[in-house]
């Protein structure tokens, strides 16, 4: 993933309504707030018109797509994000990688950090097809309290996601009654994290929720690394 640096700014000049229409596309839930937020982080600088209104260039639309892309598909925090812009800015090479779980029955990607209702109705049939998994396991899943069915006992993508991350889990062994230590960890990190985003969320300041998600996933990235730092040491710990 490369992004332009911020050089060659006089290429065209565009609105931010323009831009927003560019990367919804791809990033349906960015929003003019959000093109703001990561303004005022100093993640892309637009120039100003004389009457005060922002322009962007084709390079700050190509920035706000790495930004995005980073966030959705790496778990990345803006602060690494934005390092990684300056590194582009100075002619460095930066290769952000993608997390990634190999087993030898099955290769698994880190899905993306997406806090919006995930789209679409999956039926159990369509699960079952989609992730290779069988009956049995999906219903111990559930039993589990890991899966959960929405309304008329459809699914949605991100059990899809799980369902191929507990079956990955599966090949080294992990059962699904193994996996709910998982389920409880993930029910109090979310509960911290809405300590924190609520109150931001039910401030009546312009772009609030913005804010609130913007920081949701922040917190979130920084929980991934450091759940993920601590299992490493306590592995190493356990087989020292």
């Amino acid at each position: 993933m490369t992004a332009p640096s911020s050089g060659g700014r006089h290429e065209g000049s565009m609105s931010i309504g323009s831009v927003l229409d560019r990367l919804r596309g791809d990033f349906p839930d960015v929003t003019i707030s959000k093109i703001r937020f990561l303004e005022a982080e100093g993640l892309i600088t637009p120039e100003r018109s004389p009457s005060g209104y922002r322009r962007f260039s084709h390079a700050d639309c190509e920035r706000l797509r790495f930004v995005l892309t980073a966030q959705r598909d790496r778990y990345l925090p803006l602060k690494v994000i934005k390092e990684q812009l300056e590194a582009i800015d100075r002619g460095e090479r930066v290769d952000p990688g993608t997390p990634r779980l190999l087993s030898s029955a099955r290769s698994w990607v880190a899905p993306a950090i997406d806090f919006e209702r995930s789209g679409g109705r999956i039926s159990r049939e369509t699960l079952l097809e989609r992730t290779g998994a069988d009956a049995a396991f999906v219903a111990e899943l559930m039993r589990s309290g890991l899966l959960t069915a929405g309304p008329g006992g459809f699914f949605d993508e991100d059990a899809v996601r799980l369902v191929e991350a507990a079956a990955a889990l599966a090949d080294f062994g992990l059962e699904a009654r193994h996996l709910r230590a998982f389920k409880v960890s993930a029910d109090r990190e979310a509960g911290l994290v809405a300590q924190i985003a609520n109150p931001i969320a039910k401030s009546k300041g312009a772009g609030a929720r913005d804010r609130a998600e913007e920081l949701i996933r922040e917190v979130a990235a920084l929980s991934v690394t450091l759940h993920t730092q601590l299992v490493k040491a306590a592995v190493r710990d356990a087989l020292d």
